[in-house]
């Protein structure tokens, strides 16, 4: 049913979208008004004659931030000019209580409106029962659309942007050393209004998220369904795996069963059918069928159908959020592009440098050793599966079925997790108030994807942990998900109610909650109070990060490849753009992996959702690996809760000058490597 939903909803989305952008596009052209520099600088000598202590730099920016973000149905120029003369202030004291003012308004208005938004998607994110259609429109409504519109027209936008300018990332980087929490929060002010985004493109934005977060969300494969070489089922009957997680966790759990490789190979088959789109259509969250995976048969009552293949869907859901996304592209004129503006703008790293980091890594020295490690741990040649090897970790030792039952028994459903978080908390050595502070701003919900955290954005609400429950409980797979989401709403709580302002919440990108999430997630097991000890735990601790690193660092290439050949080739239909991110994978590969591996023209690393339904956050995640690395470095030994409580409690500074705060150091791939080059050593005696 959903298919149909999803269908209906682009219809309508595109009727929509169209003729509210042309009705905007009309504005835009009646509204268009430039402020030239001699206005710009007359405003700047009027407001400096008024306010003779003002500091000029400071002010010029102001005034030329308003001027960029200024339109005539803001009025004239004689109107900017006076509002400039009326609304600048320049003493100490008022201003810090403008900001105040700011501060608590805000959390207000965006803490009220991503409540309504997460409530809005409860039936589209939750397992709550089957999706109706207008759960969809619900679900792509954007209460925030508006608001920034509605925030110019009131002015309050263009006082916040006078007062408390943009400062670009290279003045944040230079002057940031010397501020304290103060001086950061009025930087992070001037972050607020830098563009002035027609609601008509935020809303058709949130559309083609929430459809391609949907189409990801219920896109299940049937294991117990599939059909292998010898025509035979090797899985549970309601094995219902999500992609690509479920079924990477799947194919990481066979590695210590006796038919693990078959089950690794057929799974395999499933994702290089996903990639390149052969996958029968019926089969995608259906048990009504039998599938032959490797002749890519459908049988139905014992008897072969005629089953199409899925029509390049997974490729126009990620061409729609890049057509959507591009639409922005004029409205952000320091970063023209949604590339620039995802990592110099929001992560706050140039791409370059991002780039270079991983480049830095998966050509290293230490990934081939490893891989011939792994090659003779496992007794046999490397196949690309292998990417997701996990024998450096203890739980790939024990018996997942036992874990099962471990895991179901102490957590039927949702409540029997959250009335046990803040026992886990205690266990990581936070006190008994914090414990059950921070698990009283947590709220546990059973999800029909797998899994995610959704943290608050003002203090009286809840942060939102999902994971996905059977009937029978929380599986291992769904606890081991629902600990890396509990280490995100715990930062999500710490970094809201722990710094000095609330214009400072949050990290300075999604790669350090991804970090925290990380650390909590390698500590599933001693929360179950089954952690094994082993004296060369920081050895295996050094290759798991490793090859985590290259694995998704490969993943991550390719989805930035990707963005660049679609701005390359605007026009492109969903079929070219298989066609190109196939190519991308497969190039990747031979450059980085196939001498580790033995095989060349590998598709594996296009099976990530997240390249789907999350424009350009695939580079979160190896960033998050690095940095988890280098925290643990500096907890080792120490007071757990106390080393958290201290590093995610400094606010959303820029990355570097967080990682000085946090580490001492920047952000870097060598202190892995170096860790990672001891370790082979280690195994090699």
């Amino acid at each position: 049913m959903l298919r149909n939903i999803t269908v209906i909803l682009l219809v309508i989305t595109a009727f929509f979208a169209t003729s509210c952008c042309n009705e905007t596009a009309v504005e835009k052209k009646e509204n268009n008004m430039t402020i030239d520099n001699g206005i710009i600088g007359s405003t700047v000598e009027a407001v400096k004659k008024a306010h003779p202590d003002s500091d000029t730099e400071l002010l010029t920016k102001g005034v030329d931030q308003v001027a960029r973000l200024w339109t005539a149905k803001d009025g004239s120029t004689d109107d900017f000019v006076s509002f400039c003369e009326e609304n600048y202030v320049s003493d100490p004291e008022e201003r810090r209580f403008l900001f105040d003012r700011l501060d608590r308004h805000y959390e207000v208005l965006w803490g009220n409106l991503l409540k309504l938004q997460i409530e809005l998607n409860e039936p589209n994110h939750m397992d709550i029962g089957e999706l109706h259609k207008v759960d969809m429109l619900f679900a792509a409504y954007n209460p925030h659309a508006h608001l920034t519109e509605d925030l110019f027209a009131s002015k309050i936008a263009f006082i916040t942007a006078l007062n408390f300018p943009e400062l670009s990332l290279d003045e944040k980087n230079k002057l940031g050393g010397s501020w304290d929490s103060l001086d950061w929060a009025y930087a992070r002010m001037g972050d607020v209004f830098t563009s002035r985004l027609p609601a008509c493109l935020l809303q058709k934005r949130s559309e083609a998220a929430t459809n391609s977060d949907a189409y990801i969300s219920e896109y299940n494969i049937l294991m117990g369904h599939v059909l292998g070489k010898d025509g035979k089922t090797h899985f549970p009957v309601d094995m219902k795996l999500i992609t690509h997680w479920n079924l990477r966790d799947e194919l990481k759990s066979n590695y210590t069963n006796e038919d693990g490789q078959e089950r690794q190979e057929m799974i395999y088959k499933v994702m290089q059918r996903i990639i390149d789109q052969s996958i029968p259509d019926v089969v995608i969250n259906s048990h009504d069928y039998e599938w032959d995976v490797y002749n890519n048969k459908v049988y139905q009552d014992g008897k072969e159908i005629e089953a199409k293949p899925e029509p390049d869907t997974r490729y126009q859901q990620l061409l729609n959020n890049f057509i959507t996304t591009k639409a922005l592209d004029p409205y952000y004129p320091a970063y023209p592009t949604y590339i620039e503006r995802r990592f110099s703008g929001n992560m706050e790293i140039p791409k370059e440098e991002v780039e270079a980091i991983f480049v830095e890594l998966v050509s290293s020295d230490e990934v081939r050793e490893l891989g011939k490690l792994i090659k003779l741990k496992l007794g046999r040649d490397l196949r690309p599966y292998d990417i997701w090897y996990n024998g450096f970790k203890a739980q790939s030792s024990l018996n997942e079925s036992e874990l099962n039952k471990i895991t179901q028994e102490k957590y039927p459903d949702p409540a029997a997790f959250e009335a046990d978080m803040a026992r886990m908390l205690k266990d990581l050595q936070f006190d008994d108030d914090q414990a059950a502070f921070l698990a009283s701003k947590i709220r546990v919900d059973g999800s029909r994807g797998a899994g995610h955290a959704w943290g608050a954005e003002m203090k009286s609400e809840k942060a939102r942990l999902r994971t996905r429950i059977g009937d029978d409980g929380m599986n291992y797979k769904g606890y081991n998900i629902a600990v890396h989401e509990f280490g995100h709403n715990v930062e999500q709580t710490i970094t809201l109610h722990d710094v000095d302002y609330y214009i400072l919440n949050g990290v300075p990108n999604t790669a350090f909650t991804e970090a925290l999430a990380f650390i909590f997630q390698k500590r599933d097991l001693g929360l179950l109070g089954l952690e094994e000890k082993n004296a060369a735990k920081q050895h295996y601790m050094a290759l798991a990060n490793l090859w985590s690193c290259y694995e998704i660092m490969g993943v991550s290439l390719v989805d930035m490849a990707v963005w660049e050949w679609m701005y390359a080739n605007p026009d492109a239909t969903a079929g070219e753009l298989k066609a190109a991110v196939i190519s991308i994978a497969k190039d990747v590969w031979n450059r980085y992996y196939a001498d580790v591996f033995g095989s060349t023209d590998e598709p594996i690393l296009a099976i990530y959702s997240h390249m789907i339904d999350n424009p350009l956050y695939l580079s979160a995640y190896p960033i998050g690996h690095l940095i988890d690395f280098q925290l643990e470095q500096e907890i080792e030994g120490k007071n757990f809760a106390s080393e958290i409580n201290r590093i995610y409690s400094v606010g959303r500074l820029t990355p570097k000058w967080w990682m000085q705060k946090a580490v001492g150091s920047d952000l870097s791939s060598k202190p892995l490597l170096e860790s990672s080059k001891e370790a082979l050593a280690f195994f090699e005696k």
